[in-house]
């Protein structure tokens, strides 16, 4: 498996906490942290939304991006997901990463200082070149979308 270096900022109200890290050798995202005040947790109502920010900012490398992602067990447990997930932080962004959470369960949701609040996913990226044509080649699945291979309606593909 390879690596990269990153650089990362760690802003004011992110001191103390603990950088990003991988929980496990096979582990492809990095826990993000709840950079709110130590003592003053933000409690998100059912059926509500909280931009969280984490007190870091990031320069990843020219052909990388980073996605934001939900965590399976906040969802699973609490209802609670990464609402524009994923969210996409872009190889020129220099600005904080923040994580829109809403929350989808019956319960309102506490999130403290240091939560662990989403993950973080590098992945390389290809951009694309569009060529203008007339018709496009032909395929076997054609234009058929939404179910049309064969899984339930209502989904594309």
């Amino acid at each position: 498996m390879s690596s990269i270096d990153v650089s990362v900022v760690q802003l004011p109200h992110g001191e103390g906490l603990a950088l990003p890290r991988y929980q496990s050798a096979g582990a492809a995202g990095l826990d993000l942290l709840a950079a709110i005040p130590d003592g003053a947790p933000v409690t998100v109502a059912p059926g509500a939304r909280h931009l969280v920010p984490t007190g870091l900012s990031i320069a990843l490398p020219v052909g990388f991006e980073a996605q934001v992602r939900p965590r399976s067990g906040l969802a699973l447990k609490n209802g609670v997901t990464v609402l524009n997930s994923p969210g996409t932080v872009d190889s020129d962004y220099r600005g904080e990463i923040c994580v829109i959470l809403i929350n989808l369960g019956q319960a309102p949701f506490v999130i403290s200082r240091g939560d662990r609040i989403a993950q973080m996913v590098v992945a390389p990226v290809t951009q694309l070149n569009f060529v203008k044509e007339r018709e496009l080649a032909a395929s076997e699945r054609g234009a058929g979308g939404f179910g049309s291979t064969g899984g339930q309606a209502g989904g594309q593909g």
